[in-house]
């Protein structure tokens, strides 16, 4: 608990003992009552009236502090001592309950931040570790992790593997395998062995100290409706202090009730026409949605964000990396002879490159034996050769065959599916050949399916060519898709879209997608891309899940409702308290209590922001997808 909400939960306490205190001498006809109350009125209201006239003094703005504190005077200058206590006590405590609300929606970046090691063990020359200060530590330098530590910066793994838990960055509760040369990041968890890790990033620089950093800034940042309450609070509240004096005399002198009864009235006023709820309508939810965020790996750098999201009417994406795994993977393989040397050729020549087309298929073929010894040899324009059994054996993306065949027609069909081909020939005669892509996360589909449901149009933009582009529509439903493009023609696509539909986004990873990420209204980076996506982004996905925007989407539709509803609640219950007010059968307590409550009432509405999301079941829809024809590979 913090210091400002001992504070205020302390003011309350002792403003509740002091009007129990005074009601029971009150009670007991004792004289010296209404000092218990005025103590009350002073222990529990001191902070919001100080608040209330530095305010005033400084900004020379108005604020609903300033207004209940007048109210619990004008209430004890007409003798009713204990209505003003029971006033400041409501008051108190609604004040609690909205330091309550903020400060939980900030524990979860405290909880972040307590995990961020302050000290490593560095190794030194002679293989020794010693214990320094994380922000002492340079790049290149190596750090020892042991198993169950916190990795205290970000770097490269040395050792052969290991198991990080990353939930704190991605909101992924099961641990990734990390294997030698991958990247591990500061303010993980060690489940694996221990291993040797160098520094690649200074403490300042981490992406643990970013995911802080955007959303201390995200917190900080009101929403445009918060905004606009903000900004029409002190008209507001001129307009109550203004229209309470004119109720009072209009009351009194023409209407013709008594002056106790007119002022009475005015006080009621004072508090009912006080606008305590719809102030708290929007910040609180808004905090407590960007907390439940950033603890699933939903990074939102504003509320304005976070609010625009709601109305979204039109989404684009990058291909890939964004839209399919990054990474190409066999899809088809057709030997013209039934020979079992041919599947371990492949694998024994393809082995010696480290393209990453040579990685796939040495994956596909990761059970075939491998031939020792085979020297290969790579052609510049061509790919591999080698001599082997009496013949030469050549590897590569061109090969000769009859175009009118069955084999041509084949080919071509892999070719307008935007495949990538890879032919085998022995003696230059073709002997089987196999196709590559790029395909789409198994999360893709479902995703695109779900902003469809929801009438957002759905747009590819890619700088691949036209085959691929298609296969990859194709296999996920996308509405519309462009091939070919170059970052200034994605930006100038990404600008119509937003004319056409208004409040548009753009999802991307790569320095190429920058541009367009800052002309949509809402940029969305991936949080395994370039640091430059990153940065012009509004709304980062700290891991590369697809789900992870529908769950902001979700996120984003239900804080709307929350704010909506707390806002016509909140006035409705001005509007009723006002009237009852007029038609002389509301009393002050009952007047507290209906306005102080209906606050109270939209400051725990507001919290409902902190609750998890239910999951949608996705499962389904990725299963039927991977067992689609264009993910099976034919033999």
């Amino acid at each position: 608990m913090s210091k400002e909400e001992k504070q205020a939960f302390f003011s309350t306490v002792c403003c509740l003992i002091f009007l129990i205190s005074g009601k029971t001498i009150e009670l007991m006809d004792v004289s010296f009552y209404p000092l218990l109350f005025v103590i009350a009125i002073v222990s529990g209201g001191w902070k919001q009236t100080f608040e209330g006239v530095s305010e005033l003094i400084h900004e020379k703005t108005l604020n609903v502090d300033l207004l209940m504190a007048l109210a619990a005077i004008g209430a004890c200058l007409i003798g009713n001592w204990f209505e003003g206590a029971m006033l400041t006590f409501i008051f108190c405590l609604s004040g609690a309950l909205e330091e309550y609300a903020t400060n939980k929606s900030t524990k979860e970046i405290t909880a972040l931040m307590n995990l961020s090691p302050s000290t490593a063990l560095k190794l030194t020359p002679d293989n020794k570790t010693i214990e320094t200060d994380v922000n002492d530590l340079i790049i290149s330098d190596l750090v020892f992790v042991p198993k169950g530590s916190a990795v205290p910066i970000d770097g490269i793994l040395l050792d052969d593997h290991s198991s990080i838990d990353e939930s704190a960055i991605s909101g992924e509760s099961i641990p990734v395998e990390k294997r030698k040369g991958e990247e591990v990041f500061g303010g993980t968890i060690n489940t694996g062995q221990a291993f040797t890790m160098k520094v690649t990033k200074t403490s300042k620089n981490t992406l643990f100290a970013q995911i802080i950093k955007l959303v201390e800034n995200a917190q900080s940042e009101t929403s445009a409706t918060a905004s606009f309450i903000e900004k029409i609070e002190n008209s507001y509240v001129k307009i109550v202090l203004l229209a309470v004096p004119l109720v009072i005399l209009i009351t009194h002198f023409i209407v013709g009730w008594s002056f106790q009864e007119s002022f009475y009235r005015g006080m009621v006023l004072l508090v009912v026409a006080s606008p305590c709820a719809l102030v708290a309508s929007a910040t609180p939810a808004t905090l407590s949605a960007i907390s439940n965020g950033a603890k699933k790996g939903v990074l939102f750098k504003s509320g304005k964000n976070l609010e625009q999201l709601a109305d979204l009417k039109a989404v684009s994406f990058d291909k890939t990396g964004t839209l399919t795994q990054g990474k190409p993977r066999v899809t088809d393989f057709h030997a013209l002879d039934p020979d079992p040397l041919i599947p371990r050729l492949f694998a024994s020549m393809e082995a010696q490159s480290t393209h990453p087309l040579a990685l796939a298929t040495v994956r596909f073929f990761e059970n075939e034996t491998r031939i020792s010894n085979l020297k290969v040899e790579e052609k510049a324009g061509y790919g591999l050769e080698a001599d082997y059994a009496g013949y030469t054996w050549s590897l590569g993306k061109t090969a000769q065959y009859t175009e009118d065949s069955e084999i041509g027609d084949m080919i071509r069909a892999w070719r307008n599916d935007g495949k990538t081909l890879i032919f085998l020939s022995k003696n230059q005669r073709l002997m089987a050949m196999l196709a590559l892509i790029d395909l789409p996360k198994k999360d893709t589909a479902s995703m695109i399916s779900y902003f469809k449901n929801e009438n957002i149009h759905t747009t590819m933009l890619t700088g691949d060519h036209e085959g691929s582009a298609a296969f990859v529509a194709k296999a996920v439903g996308i509405d519309d898709y462009y091939a070919n493009c170059l970052p200034q023609e994605k930006t100038v696509l990404v600008q119509e879209l937003k004319e056409k539909y208004t409040v548009n986004a753009m999802v991307g990873d790569g320095i190429n997608d920058a541009p367009a990420l800052a002309t949509a209204t809402i940029g969305v980076a991936m949080g395994e891309g370039t640091d430059v996506a990153m940065d012009v982004s509004d709304i980062v996905l700290m891991k590369n899940d697809l789900n992870k925007l529908v769950y902001s989407h979700r996120l984003a539709k239900k804080l709307k409702r929350i704010v909506k509803q707390n806002i016509i609640f909140s006035l409705t219950v001005i509007a009723l308290l006002i009237i009852s007010n007029f038609a002389q059968f509301l009393n002050l307590p009952l007047g507290v209590i209906g306005h102080e409550g209906s606050t109270i009432l939209v400051i725990f509405n507001g919290l409902r922001m902190l609750l998890p999301l239910k999951d949608l079941s996705s499962d389904q829809n990725d299963t039927k997808c991977l067992e689609c024809p264009l993910y099976q590979v034919s033999h």
